[in-house]
C-alpha cells in the first residue's frame, strides 16, 4: 500500500530541491547593488513620509475599490463563458443584466471624475 504514495513523495521532493536551487540560484548570481532607494520602504506610491498619519487624497482608494470590483466583473466572466453552452438563454441576460450594471456604474464614476488623476 505504501508503495503507491511513492511518486507523491518522489514528486514532492523533486519539486522542493528545483525550488531550492532557482532560490540559491538568485542568491549566488544574482548582482547586489543596494541603494537608498532600493532599501526605503515601499509607501504604497507615495515617497515615505515622516508621520505615518499624515493625511492624503481619498482617489487612491477610490481608485483601489474600483479596481477590485472590475477585477471581479472579469473573474465572474471566465467560469459563465465556460458553461455558457449549458445555461442558454437565461444564463445570458443574467451576466447581460450583471454587465449592464456594471458598466453604468462605470460610467457613473468616469462622470464624476473619479478616474482622473491630478
Amino acid at each position: 500500500m505504501l508503495e503507491n504514495y511513492l511518486p507523491v513523495l518522489m514528486f514532492i521532493v523533486v519539486g522542493l530541491l528545483v525550488g531550492a536551487v532557482m532560490i540559491a540560484l538568485g542568491f549566488v548570481l544574482a548582482p547586489n547593488k543596494p541603494d537608498s532607494e532600493k532599501l526605503s520602504p515601499y509607501e504604497c506610491g507615495f515617497e515615505a513620509f515622516e508621520d505615518a498619519r499624515m493625511k492624503f487624497d481619498v482617489r487612491y482608494y477610490l481608485v483601489a475599490i474600483l479596481f477590485i470590483i472590475f477585477d471581479l466583473e472579469i473573474a465572474f466572466l471566465f467560469p459563465w463563458a465556460m458553461v455558457l453552452q449549458k445555461i442558454g438563454m437565461a444564463g445570458y441576460m443574467a451576466m447581460a443584466i450583471f454587465l449592464g450594471i456594471l458598466v453604468i456604474g462605470f460610467i457613473y464614476e468616469w462622470k464624476k471624475g473619479a478616474l482622473e488623476w491630478e
